[in-house]
């Protein structure tokens, strides 16, 4: 029993082994690779494949490759060397001898197809051929052969109506131009120079010129328009060019550069140049206006000749004429005189005076051809060491120069003089001939001059006599500016200065007192005149005051004869009133009448008597009682006995009535006891004399109302 197990039991793993090696059970997607001892086989699935291990070297599963839908593999066949394309969507079963290329054929992910939308394309390369394609979107690009290579993604050039591309074909050499509107393509043998490039579009008023580069033809196109140039055509100006409008007094040159002639193209109008055509002169240019004041000097380039245009007119030159200048009229003043110097050399002044002026030399006139005026270069500055003031028009009326020079006295001070001349140019042809330099020829024989005429003298006498040294230079220097045909008025000198500073000092020193000294005699001088003037003043006010009071005094003796003659009347009144009245005098208290009343006397109004009362008999009798009457006059109060005639006591006491005491009842001295009376009352102020009020010593009344 156990000689039967034992080999049983050797033979179950033995038999295991053999189905292991013998028995492959696939699935769809494995292959069995099987090495046999000459030669390579697969076998794909599904199916059961039995080998005999002992032929098979070696027996290898493996998986199908599956591709997509966008998948591809590139299979080589290492025997053969050829190569495939397998695209997807499949299970990829390689054969004995292939595999799987690692080669990338694009620029996109490895293995993966290309996908193309409509604004994109691919350019493809055939390394085996050489060939070249072009794949436009929408589009899945697969390798059709192992050796298409395909490029990045590119965009199409998108143009619009007014764009264009210049495009040249590698593979021919063409060059050619692609408008707009469209969406371009290139092929892949296209070589797109540049980007879009907007079309030339015109206005009416514009133009362009296109040269062909391979004929030289050239072609002009005017507005309004849109050009596209052609694959040979370039700007020829750059840039579209724009028509010179010309006004009315404008005009242009025009050169034709093939046959050379040049014509002149006046306003109004616009002017469109042609193929061959260039402007000259930059442009256009004004036409000269030749009127009174204006002339056109004018040259022909043909003949070199200069001519000067004076009609009165629009001037336009000829197609060989050129406009050297515009001339100016030269219009001189009366005081003004030009030097002008002709193509002979020979030189003319013409003067502004009228009485200087003469029909070959007038004051107004136009410079003529190859004629200058010859200007003046003479010396500046107070030592007239520059020479560049430069005169076209002399000044012929008197002028001043300044000018100022060193020199020094016998004692040896070194002073600089500062020296003003007052000069006049009366010969102006006899100045051109022996002068070209009037100011410093003046300058410097007043300097020589006053060199020798100040080393003969020391600086006091030359302060003594400076205005005499002065006009011995200019005395004696006459015939020097005779000669140059000049006329010297004066000859000044204005300011002297030491040039060391220590002698400077004591110079200033003895200036400055000397001023002192005149400042203070015009001082005293100004104080004697002031005084003189208020005493005059006081004399006149003097005199106006004496004769004040003489007229015032004329006034007072007038107004006093005037108040006599109207108190004599008024006076010889009341005393006629009073005689006519009654003897008797009833005294107040007893007559039992009331003393309001008021009855009038002479010129006055007497208050506080009884209506039948005489006051000339009262007056003139004893009164039956004291009776003390108190008068106001001015402010002042006097007291009387008696009512004195009604007139106070100052009236009352005259010079008559001192005559007669006994009119007052008792004298001027009893009367006016409580006043002093006056001598004369002429001093009294006219028709003050009167009675303001009076009162008696009972305390009755009286009032007296003065007429006057």
């Amino acid at each position: 029993m156990a000689s039967l197990l034992l080999p049983a039991l050797i033979a179950t793993p033995t038999a295991y082994f053999a189905y292991r090696r013998c028995v492959y059970f696939l699935g769809k997607d494995e292959q069995l690779r099987v090495e046999m001892l000459t030669e390579t086989v697969v076998v794909n699935g599904p199916c059961i494949k039995v080998l005999n291990p002992l032929l098979c070297k070696s027996i290898k599963r493996v998986k199908a490759e599956y591709l997509g839908q966008l998948d591809y593999r590139l299979v080589k066949d290492s025997i053969t060397g050829k190569e495939r394309v397998e695209k997807g969507p499949k299970l990829l079963f390689l054969g004995p001898y292939e595999e799987i290329s690692d080669e990338r054929h694009g620029h996109g992910d490895y293995g993966k197809a290309i996908t193309l939308s409509q604004t994109e394309y691919i350019a493809v390369t055939n390394h085996l051929t050489g060939e070249l394609s072009l794949t436009k979107g929408p589009a899945v690009w697969f390798p059709s052969d192992p050796y298409e290579v395909a490029s990045e993604k590119k965009y199409p050039i998108a143009l619009q109506e007014d764009e264009y591309v210049r495009i040249k074909d590698q593979a021919t050499g063409n060059k050619m131009i692609v408008k707009g509107k469209t969406l371009l393509f290139p092929d892949p043998t296209w070589k797109v120079q540049g980007e879009a490039i907007k079309a030339i579009t015109l206005k009416s008023y514009e133009y362009v010129r296109l040269q062909n580069v391979i004929t030289g033809k050239i072609q002009v196109h005017r507005g309004e328009q849109m050009i596209f140039p052609e694959a040979h055509e370039i700007l020829l100006d750059g840039k579209k060019l724009e028509a010179v409008d010309l006004k009315v007094d404008e005009y242009v040159k025009i050169e034709d550069q093939v046959t050379g002639e040049i014509r002149v193209v006046t306003g109004t109008g616009r002017v469109f140049l042609g193929p061959n055509d260039t402007i000259l002169n930059n442009g256009k240019q004004n036409a000269v206006q030749v009127d009174e004041e204006h002339a056109a000097l004018v040259r022909d380039i043909g003949t070199g000749q200069l001519r000067l245009v004076t009609e009165k007119q629009l001037f336009f030159p000829a197609a060989t004429e050129e406009i050297e200048k515009v001339q100016q009229l030269i219009c001189l003043a009366d005081h003004e005189a030009v030097v002008v110097k002709d193509q002979s050399g020979t030189v003319a002044v013409h003067y502004g005076n009228p009485k200087l002026a003469s029909p070959e030399r007038p004051r107004s006139f136009f410079l003529p051809p190859y004629a200058e005026i010859l200007p003046l270069v003479w010396s500046r500055g107070l030592r007239r060491e520059t020479r560049n003031l430069i005169i076209e028009r002399f000044d012929v009326r008197p002028q001043y120069m300044w000018f100022e020079f060193d020199c020094r006295t016998s004692d040896n001070v070194e002073l600089v003089l500062e020296c003003t001349i007052f000069w006049e140019a009366t010969d102006l042809e006899k100045m051109l001939q022996t002068t070209g330099n009037l100011p410093g020829d003046v300058y410097n024989q007043c300097r020589s001059q006053f060199i020798k005429k100040v080393a003969r003298v020391t600086l006091k006498k030359f302060m003594e006599e400076l205005h005499s040294i002065s006009n011995a230079v200019w005395t004696e220097d006459q015939p020097f500016y005779k000669v140059r045909g000049v006329d010297v008025h004066s000859l000044e000198v204005t300011r002297y200065k030491c040039s060391e500073a220590r002698t400077s000092e004591v110079l200033q020193q003895i200036i400055e007192e000397t001023t002192n000294r005149l400042n203070r005699l015009s001082q005293a001088e100004s104080e004697n005149e002031v005084n003189i003037f208020k005493m005059q003043g006081q004399i006149d006010h003097e005199k106006l005051n004496r004769e004040l009071l003489e007229i015032k005094q004329e006034h007072v003796k007038s107004e006093a004869r005037v108040a006599g003659a109207s108190e004599a009347e008024r006076i010889a009144a009341f005393v006629g009133g009073l005689e006519k009245e009654e003897d008797a005098v009833v005294a107040p208290e007893d007559a039992g009448f009331p003393l309001d009343d008021t009855h009038e006397l002479g010129g006055g109004l007497i208050r506080g008597l009884p209506q039948t009362m005489h006051l000339q008999r009262w007056l003139g009798k004893p009164p039956p009682h004291s009776v003390e009457v108190q008068i106001e006059e001015n402010g002042q109060v006097a007291h009387c006995c008696c009512f004195c005639r009604g007139r106070g006591c100052r009236l009352c006491c005259s010079r008559s009535c001192r005559a007669n005491s006994g009119f007052c009842g008792g004298g001027c001295c009893s009367c006016c006891s409580k006043k002093p009376h006056r001598d004369d009352d002429a001093d009294l102020e006219p028709g003050k004399q009167g009675v303001s009020a009076v009162s008696t010593t009972r305390g009755e009344s009286v009032a007296v109302a003065n007429a006057a």
